[in-house]
């Protein structure tokens, strides 16, 4: 015999085909393939990653633009409320309007009562002419006022509430005291 043991069945046909200097190299094909597969894909893994977050980086800088871009904006309208709200450019505008400053306010208590004497808004003739009257009276060419007849009674005016006393100066209407207010 020759040094070998002979092999039979099952293991003699692996033997064939498996020679005896192959098998180190047959089993390391497949580990080496398994190795080259997670390397591939841990490399495509990792591009995918940094895909996203280059993208995630451009998306940020822009809605950090789109962000500058909207306060600019917002302190623009800011500025803009700001400069319509001050008392000089209030006062202009209302003179614009025929608007002229008030006199002292009356006030009315929960139970009715008038607290204070009204006293109607100083008008000067500056402010009489630049004056907005109501479209009826441009039309009818007529005071709002015409006479002391035409006026209602004071009585009338003020409904529940006792009547303010009335204004000494130019015939500048008063409206009556709302309930509730």
């Amino acid at each position: 015999m020759s040094g070998k043991p002979e092999l039979r069945g099952r293991a003699a046909r692996l033997a064939r085909l498996f020679p005896a200097g192959r098998p180190r190299q047959a089993a390391r094909t497949p580990f080496v393939l398994l190795v080259v597969l997670l390397l591939g894909g841990g490399l495509i893994g990792l591009l995918v990653l940094n895909s996203a977050l280059s993208e995630g980086s451009f998306r940020k800088d822009d809605l950090e633009k789109e962000t500058k871009a909207l306060t600019d904006e917002e302190q623009a309208l800011q500025r803009d409320i700001d400069s319509y709200s001050a008392p000089d450019a209030l006062q202009r505008r209302a003179r614009e309007l025929g608007m002229v400053p008030g006199g002292d306010p009356a006030f009315l208590d929960p139970d009715g009562t008038v607290k204070g004497v009204p006293s109607a808004a100083p008008r000067s003739s500056a402010d009489t002419a630049r004056a907005v009257r109501p479209p009826e009276v441009i039309a009818t060419g007529l005071s709002a006022v015409t006479s002391a007849s035409d006026a209602p009674s004071p009585a009338a005016a003020a409904g529940p509430y006792p009547a303010a006393p009335a204004p000494t100066a130019a015939p500048t209407p008063v409206l009556p005291p709302t309930p509730g207010r």
